[in-house]
């Protein structure tokens, strides 16, 4: 029996969607993000008839959609297609595609087009979208036109096929398909005979082999990076063997770990393998806010949370100084850490799997291509000791013993306690979605080591306060209810996320830091000239949320006290969004930080 889909009889325009979308289908794709528009009704058509195996879910605004996007390949870590119409539509999708390529997070975008011959003559709608989106793509190209012929549907089929693995390897990222139709774009006869089909299209036979292909490694450079190594390294290698701790690690007693940004896939055997490295060498691990490693603390005896916090007292910065550096993943956002490290210059190693230079500040670094768990373990000695490592940690016993101390007898409503206190309540394994700007920062300097497994997100590839709520849609679309640490101008920024509330499946509890304005500027010299500081920096919209919410029916409460606080986030409701407003005062959080921050490390001495 000939079991194509009938819809795709109609014309070739659904004939070549068919195939299309039948053959990410195959591939692994379970979710396709559809924005409204003519010209990519065949696309629109072909991913509904996909159901149920891909969900198609409509979106209004372009830009959300495409947040929205990123936030569930966050999830699901795999791609995620994204569809619009011709002309602006496509470019709305941009400050996503930017944040996808930096974040490397996998996105197939679909920008459907105006055939060639209505380019270039004011026909509307109509745009140059052809390399779009530059280079930030990780590969990109325009389709031929739909055509019936056997070969020309072999040629769609593996340029789909080439367009899912780039997506994923070498580095995950976006990809565009610029796809031209021609009218008609509904499914209606268009004339051409398709009746061959029956006797000479096998779909059996044609999507034969179509399998979901996992990343593949990148040996090459794996290999180029090892052979590097062996030139510091007396250790003897094997290509085929785990990657070998070099003996100048082992030999070295002031070397420390940085676990930055990062958001693994499995991210308790991310924790437990760079736990195994730090415990093999006795080096500290300074845990980035954002690292899985603080929220899988017992795995790790020699986490240093507190390091931002260490590193304003300049005496214990000279003492700590390090030979060497182990740098996981991206740097962390702390701005005390990357100066101390460019002050020191240590001997520095990146290890990342991706293609991409993770070093900002150019130091004398060597990019190891592989991933944390490719280090080879060995046995671990309990009976080393480091002098190094025990500063290390009794600095940060007492300095996380002040900080406790100090949020815990806060009882006024200041934005920095928000972070500390979410830390320790939330249910274990909680989604977290965490807003640039003050938001990421009070993660770094106050998120208390714990082990609940919380899942952290962020977009930290571009740190644009773009698609915040829309990209936390989608992280929890589908998934364990979840959590959003955000700002009032981040959430403003992007109030279109609330119109996927219709389509949103799951519980997000939206903790709003409502300072009216911009609270980051306040920590920035500029804060001090007034005119113009207030207007174009300050920036407050003096919205009611309480209203705006009501508009979007969308559930609101405004959190008076901690205790309140703690009781709405544990535990978490399972169905629709809801806001959680706290109100603080702008200036005062920032004198707040001022005051504390070089505090809480001031008194001590090693």
């Amino acid at each position: 029996m000939f079991d194509l889909m009938p819809i795709a009889f109609r014309n070739v325009n659904q004939l070549w969607a068919y195939i299309l979308t039948e053959t990410l289908k195959r591939l692994g794709l379970t979710c396709a993000i559809i924005c409204p528009g003519s010209r990519s009704t065949p696309l629109a058509v072909a991913f509904a008839q996909q159901a149920p195996e891909i969900e198609a879910i409509s979106i209004l605004d372009e830009r959300s959609a495409a947040f929205f996007a990123l936030g569930q390949a966050q999830a699901i870590d795999r791609p995620v297609v994204l569809v619009c119409t011709s002309g602006t539509a496509g470019a709305n999708f941009y400050s996503a595609v930017i944040e996808a390529s930096y974040s490397r997070v996998p996105l197939l975008v679909l920008t459907t087009d105006r055939p060639p011959e209505l380019r270039d003559c004011h026909s509307g709608q109509t745009v140059d979208q052809l390399r779009l989106y530059g280079t930030y793509p990780n590969w990109q190209t325009e389709l031929a036109l739909p055509s019936a012929d056997l070969g020309m549907l072999a040629y769609l089929r593996q340029t789909v096929i080439h367009s899912w693995e780039r997506a994923q390897t070498p580095t995950k990222g976006p990809v565009h398909l610029n796809i031209p139709f021609r009218d008609p774009l509904a499914p209606v006869l268009d004339g051409t005979d398709l009746s061959y089909l029956r006797s000479q299209f096998k779909p059996e036979d044609f999507f034969a082999g179509i399998t979901n292909p996992s990343p593949i490694p990148h040996t090459s450079l794996r290999d180029a990076t090892r052979s590097l190594l062996l030139r510091r390294s007396t250790t003897a290698l094997s290509t085929s063997s785990p990657f070998p701790i070099p003996q100048e690690w082992k030999e070295c007693d002031r070397g420390i770990i940085i676990a930055g940004v990062a958001q693994p896939s499995q991210p308790e055997e991310y924790c437990r393998a760079i736990a195994h490295l730090s415990q093999t060498l006795k080096w500290p691990v300074l845990a980035e806010g954002l690292s899985p490693v603080r929220n899988y603390a017992e795995l790790n005896p020699y986490l240093i949370s507190t390091y931002d916090l260490i590193l304003r007292n300049q005496q214990l910065a000279k003492q700590l100084a390090p030979e060497m550096v182990i740098q996981v993943g991206e740097m962390p956002t702390s701005k005390e850490l990357r100066s101390w490290i460019d002050t020191t210059q240590p001997r520095r190693w990146v290890i990342d799997n991706s293609d991409q230079n993770l070093d900002p500040l150019h130091g004398r670094t060597t990019h190891l291509q592989i991933s944390v768990e490719d280090i080879k373990a060995e046995e671990i000695n309990l009976s080393l000791s480091s002098d190094y490592l025990q500063q290390w940690c009794d600095v940060e016993t007492k300095v996380r013993l002040a900080v406790d101390e100090t949020m815990g007898k806060i009882d006024e409503i200041i934005e920095s306690k928000a972070a500390w206190l979410i830390s320790q309540i939330l249910p274990p394994g909680t989604p977290l979605f965490i807003a640039n700007s003050m938001p990421v920062r009070d993660v770094e300097y106050f998120w208390k080591p714990n082990n609940l497994g919380v899942r952290s997100h962020f977009n930290r590839g571009a740190n644009g306060i773009d698609g915040t709520l829309s990209t936390a849609l989608g992280i929890s679309h589908r998934q364990q209810s979840s959590v959003m640490l955000t700002g009032d101008l981040a959430l403003l920024h992007d109030t279109n996320g609330f119109l996927i509330r219709n389509k949103f499946v799951g519980h997000l509890t939206i903790v709003l830091i409502n300072n009216n304005g911009g609270g980051i500027f306040e920590m920035l010299p500029i804060a001090k000239f007034d005119p113009p500081f207030e207007e174009f920096f300050g920036t407050p919209q003096d919205i009611n949320f309480a209203q705006l919410c009501a508009t979007y029916n969308v559930q609101h409460e405004l959190i008076t006290s901690w205790q309140q606080l703690q009781e709405r986030l544990s535990p978490l409701p399972t169905q629709r969004i809801r806001v959680l407003e706290l109100q603080t005062n702008r200036k005062a959080d920032a004198k707040w930080r001022q005051d504390n921050l070089r505090n809480f490390a001031a008194n001590i001495r090693i």
